[in-house]
């Protein structure tokens, strides 16, 4: 299940098996070099890299092109009608080779808002400090529970049967630390829980479910990191992990071509992380 692409609207995610003939997943740095009279170069980046995904795939399968087709052309299909998900707006997009799906500055504890931007308290306080080298440090009570915050969602999308596993920061006490996936719909609904006692937690998401929502706690008070942290689909999560994110994307680009062996297609899809889509 991990290593294939996941692609929809959250709730109605379709697992595409086949896998594509091409495929780039690289970052957009944005760089822009001057060089000067004398031959030095000056560099101007971005504080943040957004994501780009190109796929095309020979002879795709004729419900599998359909459904691409519905994305890029925000056509509803079946099971948006009457929902209250338009056919327009951002995707979900599982990336099969993501070996972390949080934000890589939220895996990395490097916040632009005291924390406010990758965390939130559920019981407890939490009181982020300011950068400690290169990462943040909150400030714990000892019954404090934190989930981490998806940029665009409630949560980060799953489908019912999906296998989830979750790392909390590395460098807390396995001994004191809960672990806990909070299960929600795809109206932001909660669902359920699954909560253990250690570093590890990993269930498979119930039925209705549609996005999960990582939750944590140090088990004691006083300062932790926050840096470590893993979430993944069918695999073993690894402490610090680079967050590979799993960003709100939408499609720039489409082309469908009748194969020879018709109803088959080749069909490629290029797609851009956003904060958002309209029409």
């Amino acid at each position: 299940m991990a290593r294939n692409l996941w692609i929809g609207k959250p709730g109605l995610l379709r697992e595409i098996d086949q896998a594509a003939k091409s495929w780039d997943r690289s970052a957009e740095l944005n760089v822009t070099e001057f060089k000067s009279l004398e031959g030095r170069i000056t560099t101007v980046a971005p504080a943040r890299t957004v994501r780009r995904l190109k796929f095309s795939w020979d002879s795709l399968a004729p419900d599998d092109a359909q459904h691409l087709s519905r994305l890029a052309r925000r056509i509803n299909g079946p099971g948006l009608l009457g929902s209250a998900q338009p056919s327009y707006g951002p995707l979900a997009v599982l990336d099969p080779a993501s070996v972390n799906l949080l934000d890589p500055y939220q895996a990395a504890a490097q916040s632009e808002s005291n924390g406010t931007d990758h965390w939130f308290a559920i019981t407890g306080t939490m009181v982020v400090s300011p950068l400690t080298g290169d990462t943040v440090v909150a400030d714990f009570q000892e019954n404090t529970r934190i989930g981490w915050r998806h940029g665009v969602w409630t949560g980060w999308p799953v489908m019912p049967g999906m296998q989830v596993s979750w790392m909390v920061p590395a460098d807390w006490n396995p001994a004191l630390a809960t672990a806990q996936l909070d299960w929600k719909a795809a109206d932001g609904a909660y669902l359920s829980t699954l909560s253990v006692t250690g570093p590890t937690v990993s269930g498979v998401a119930p039925a209705g479910a549609a996005f999960v929502t990582p939750v944590g706690g140090p088990g004691a008070a006083g300062p932790a990191g926050l840096a470590g942290a893993c979430l993944t689909i069918g695999e073993a999560p690894a402490a610090h992990a680079l967050g590979d994110g799993c960003p709100a994307m939408s499609v720039t680009a489409y082309s469908d071509v009748p194969s020879a062996r018709l109803p088959y297609r080749n069909v490629s899809v290029d797609l851009v992380e956003v904060r958002g889509a309209e029409l």
